[in-house]
């Protein structure tokens, strides 16, 4: 059952998927019908889940759950998995890889290894200030509040010191 991303509740669960690139304007419209067409048919046990999407800085796709509906089981979540290799394999992208950091530099979003990131921070061309992508977050509440943060203020500060 899909509905808008912003009308589930703070508790619903999240999985962020983060691309190794921008999408194209193109590829961001035919990525929503995709999205639409999935969620719509998603299901648990047979029973409709209740969930959204969100797209941020053409680069982020974030699926959002109300489990206070129906819960993801571990089939719908291997449903949910399996779509999204299909957009890695259709639009040539990384949406998968958890050993990358993404940024912001500016305005622009920067998409680094984490090796890279550790360097960067190391030679300071990161700071504690620099905004970044905490895509380990597990609510729509945290996700709200604790996804896009300085990095001091999230996981990646470990890299810092």
């Amino acid at each position: 059952m899909l509905v808008d991303f912003n009308d589930l509740p703070e508790t619903s669960r999240v999985w962020i998927y983060q691309a190794n690139r921008s999408f194209s304007l193109e590829e961001l419209e035919e990525i929503k019908q995709e999205l639409d067409q999935f969620i719509t048919q998603w299901t648990a046990h047979g029973a409709d889940l209740k969930a959204g999407y969100d797209i941020k800085y053409k680069r982020f796709i974030t699926i959002g759950l109300d489990q206070g509906v129906n819960a993801a089981s571990g089939c719908s979540i291997d449903a949910s998995v399996h779509f999204i290799q299909e957009l890695e394999k259709t639009y040539d992208v990384d949406l998968m890889d958890k050993m990358n950091v993404s940024f912001k530099q500016g305005e622009f979003v920067a998409y680094k290894s984490l090796t890279d990131f550790k360097k960067m921070a190391k030679n300071r061309s990161v700071s504690p200030n620099t905004i970044v992508f905490n895509n380990l977050v597990t609510n729509i509440a945290e996700y709200r509040t604790n996804w896009e943060v300085p990095a001091k203020d999230s996981w990646h500060n470990r890299f810092l010191n």
